[in-house]
């Protein structure tokens, strides 16, 4: 008997709400974005040093300059590998939890540590903090649709760059205008520190990740958006126990990813922008490492009202914000210009470090940290881009990794020479003017690199017309513009290559 359309209407389940979906991804962005925010909120950071310098701690300048803050540069180096695995392992929260953790351990240490050994163990935990900070940008990913990434790095990025910027003009209010003493700071920074800790605790788990768990069966109740578009290629695992993968599965997909990774390199841009992240990372990090025993050598004072390192960290946020999203609608030819616009930003870096390195004025020598920021910040989404619309997101996470740690190892070494007691161990003043000679070479070989570049067009008389002006082309792109014709859409999809010649 045919049943009647009420009744086939009754039996067939109703479709759930079309924004009941919509709705929930927006309470998920704004979970996370919330605690992307508050995570930063440490109002205390910007005047750690004058707080070590001062009458609270009372340690002498030779101290932390030459035996406190070289110790993070050598535990971030030590961490950072080993959380860098972890959190894929264990699967991000935890290792939020860790940074939590840590970030509590570094405040405590601070207000009640009394020795260069306290200095040195706060050094250490801020350290994982540093290399932990991975994995909120990864475990944001794992739980969004990939149709989502681009308005959740954005939102999650945005978040992050207001927590610091609100942060930094809290603790400059309540330095300026509130006459608040460092040690009241801390603690203010302590109780932000706990509660985001105690935040960490309601944030979900994923049920994947991209290396180590990426072969939960559906059934285990992993959400299909979770990253679904992972795949190492063609290698399929065979054999081997349910839920295991087996020896040889492993050591082909590594061999795989090996093999990838060697053709990616040969890419020009590619290498050119790895390298910029490699050399110009590590010397920027060492400034900002510096500048804030720096700016307490310029400005000296005992009235810390007068200290306006909160508001130097807020502007110099702001500006490389502003020049992080401008970095998005820069419309140039990348494969012929790519090398000297990075020489004219290095050469102009170069001379901001100079002027803080010469000046006896502290608003100069803020100004000059502002710009210096800003300038690097224009960079580094470009950089990001050139880098990773190439490359599958193995390889992407991979290519960061070890240019990350690359430029860890450099900055490890540069510490260890003119930083470090059992090194150089020098001034603060006289590391600025290596920093300079150092960004000044680099100058150098952008420079020449860029005219061994041109010279090389125009001998080889090409006619094929360069890429017109596009918003951050990738080097797959450009490659395959100039080497031959385009496929018939006229677009490469973003991580595709064209085929190897023969």
């Amino acid at each position: 008997m045919a049943l009647s359309g009420l009744e086939v209407e009754k039996q067939v389940p109703a479709d759930p709400r079309p924004g009941h979906k919509l709705q929930s991804w927006w309470s998920l962005a704004f979970c996370l974005c919330f605690y992307g925010f508050m995570s930063q909120m440490r109002p205390g950071e910007s005047f750690i040093t004058p707080y070590l310098l001062g009458p609270d701690k009372n340690f002498t300048q030779k101290q932390v300059t030459n035996e406190i803050t070289p110790v993070l540069s050598y535990s971030y180096l030590a961490v950072l590998v080993p959380v860098f695995l972890l959190t894929d392992y264990l699967r991000y929260k935890p290792v939020l939890l860790l940074q939590g953790l840590s970030y509590v351990s570094v405040w405590l240490l601070l207000l009640f540590g009394s020795s260069v050994l306290h200095m040195q163990f706060m050094e250490f935990f801020f350290s994982i903090t540093m290399a932990a900070r991975i994995a909120y940008s990864s475990y944001i990913f794992s739980l969004v649709p990939p149709a989502c990434y681009q308005r959740m790095a954005g939102y999650s990025r945005a978040s992050v760059l207001l927590g610091v910027f609100a942060s930094s003009v809290l603790g400059q209010l309540l330095v300026t205008v509130g006459g608040t003493p460092f040690s009241t700071l801390n603690y203010i920074s302590l109780v932000f520190l706990a509660f985001s800790l105690v935040l960490t605790l309601f944030l979900k788990r994923p049920k994947r990740s991209l290396f180590f768990n990426r072969g939960a069966p559906a059934c285990a109740g992993a959400s299909p958006s979770e990253l679904d578009p992972m795949n190492l290629g063609q290698v399929q695992p065979t054999g081997g126990k349910p839920g295991q993968l087996p020896a040889s599965w492993r050591d082909s997909a590594l061999a795989h990813m090996l093999r990838e990774l060697g053709h990616t390199a040969r890419l020009p841009q590619l290498r050119l922008w790895s390298l910029w992240w490699v050399f110009n990372s590590a010397g920027y990090y060492l400034i900002v490492y510096y500048v804030h025993i720096l700016w307490n050598v310029v400005n000296p004072t005992t009235d810390t009202t007068r200290v306006y390192n909160g508001g130097a960290d807020a502007a110099s946020t702001l500006l490389g914000a502003i020049t992080s999203f401008a970095a998005g609608f820069v419309r140039i030819r990348w494969a012929l210009w790519a090398k000297l616009i990075i020489a004219v930003v290095t050469v102009l870096q170069a001379g901001l470090i100079f002027l803080m390195y010469k000046t006896s004025n502290i608003w100069l020598c803020y100004s000059a940290f502002v710009l210096f920021r800003g300038s690097h910040q224009l960079l580094v989404p470009i950089a990001t881009f050139q880098i990773a619309s190439s490359l599958s997101q193995e390889l992407r996470a991979l290519v960061f990794g070890v240019n990350t740690f690359l430029a860890t190892v450099l900055k490890t070494i540069i510490t260890l020479v003119v930083s470090d007691k059992r090194g150089l161990g020098l001034p603060v003043r006289s590391q600025f003017l290596i920093y300079f000679v150092y960004f000044l070479v680099l100058f150098v070989a952008y420079v020449l690199a860029a005219l061994l570049s041109g010279l090389r067009h125009f001998r080889q008389g090409r006619h094929q017309p360069l890429p017109p002006a596009q918003e951050l082309m990738s080097p797959v792109q450009e490659q395959a513009v100039q080497d031959g014709p385009a496929p018939e859409d006229g677009v490469w999809a973003v991580g595709e290559q064209p085929e190897a010649k023969a």
